[in-house]
């Protein structure tokens, strides 16, 4: 009786099928404060098991870390430490966005397959209002404001664009027009972004939400002519310093310094910088290029890494992740922790540290040029262009 259980046993094992994740277009909602934050994101099948690519308009960010247990998908985000984690069921997933680096941030999560559209099908009549044009806005947290310049173009009831802030842009912002709101969302594989807003008039209005609690209003007026804070004015060095100085560990743990030998008599370019920040993943992919086609001309690039954890290793593992799926080819020192009161403590010749990513220029002499704040990536369309030029 026990030798046809068993076989009984290994029988139902045997007749059972593997869950799969099949490929094809998806579209996932993310829950959040009470409403929901759509995106899209595509599986593939290979011979090693599954890829998938998240999508921003032209942009597709790759997930090649996809493994599935029992009936169930775990997606690792890109370079971020964060994950998807679905129960597979047909044609839907059910499950989570998890963060790993803070255990209790998770937001619920849901996929369909063959969805691609974000909060409702797209349209090409006219829909009004219409929302294209560039706005002069101001954001309000509990605590202050900040400046900000909205880009937008609508065609029919879909609308693209983003938010350019003196601490970086919102990257690419995706939606549409649904009952007269303007509904844009991003999500990157670490953040997800909410904008809800409404247009009376030239005037704007709106609510921001991202991740589980953090909200923010915007609001402003349609206008040709707006513009940014000059972003090297907004982070400087105090009075009595010329330079930049510190002594931060590299990846092996040596000591570095701007005044090693391998910087003299030549322009240093300083990376204020995180992996978990979508901005620096732009900059950085960015200034790869570039120092590949500069380095020759004696320039060398030092990211400064601050980090989501105070443990050196945890850190290191997170830069080298990074490094090895962007194929970055300049080196990084771990500065500290991604809190900003705690970064300028690190460089107390600096009035502050505004933003992740800014960007700090030495000339031959070693002396303090330039400092950037913020860096207008590639969904801010022109304002990129002319800060490759």
């Amino acid at each position: 009786m026990r030798f046809l259980l068993f076989s009984a046993f290994i029988l139902l094992l045997s007749c059972q099928q593997p869950i799969e994740l099949k490929p094809g277009t998806w579209r996932g909602v993310i829950a959040l404060q009470g409403k929901e934050l759509p995106f899209i994101f595509d599986i593939q099948k290979n011979d090693n098991g599954y890829i998938a690519y998240l999508h921003n308009l032209e942009e597709r960010i790759l997930l090649d870390e996809i493994t599935i247990r029992e009936d169930s998908v775990y997606m690792t985000l890109h370079i971020f430490d964060a994950d998807l984690r679905a129960k597979i069921d047909g044609d839907q997933m059910t499950g989570t966005f998890y963060k790993k680096y803070a255990p209790d941030f998770s937001l619920p999560f849901t996929a369909s397959m063959g969805g691609d559209f974000y909060f409702e099908k797209v349209s090409p009549e006219p829909v009004q209002p219409d929302y294209s044009g560039k706005y002069q806005l101001e954001f309000k947290t509990d605590k202050d404001t900040y400046a900000s310049v909205g880009i937008f173009e609508q065609q029919g009831n879909r609308v693209t664009g983003t938010f350019l802030t003196p601490m970086g842009d919102y990257r690419y912002l995706d939606g549409n027009v649904v009952g007269g709101q303007l509904m844009l969302g991003t999500f990157d594989g670490n953040h997800a972004f909410l904008f809800i807003a409404s247009l009376k008039g030239d005037s704007l209005k709106g609510d921001y939400y991202s991740g589980k609690s953090s909200h923010e209003t915007f609001y402003g007026v349609r206008n040709p002519d707006a513009k940014m804070p000059d972003p090297e004015a907004l982070t400087y060095l105090k009075d009595g310093f010329k330079t930049v100085d510190f002594s931060f560990p590299d990846l092996q743990g040596n000591l570095v310094k701007p005044s090693d030998d391998r910087f003299k008599n030549k322009v240093v370019i300083l990376q204020i910088f995180g992996t978990w920040c979508p901005n620096c993943m732009d900059e950085t992919k960015f200034l790869s290029k570039w120092y590949l086609e500069n380095h020759d001309r004696g320039v060398e690039i030092l990211g400064l890494a601050y980090e989501r954890k105070a443990d050196f290793q945890y850190a290191v593992e997170r830069v080298n992740k990074m490094k090895s799926k962007l194929g970055v080819p300049y080196e990084f020192v771990i500065a500290g922790i991604n809190d900003k009161e705690e970064a300028a403590k690190t460089l107390p010749m600096l009035n502050r540290v505004l933003a992740f990513p800014t960007t700090i220029i030495l000339g031959k002499d070693g002396l303090v040029k330039h400092i950037y704040t913020g860096f207008e990536g590639p969904g801010t369309g022109i304002y990129h262009e002319r800060f490759r030029e």
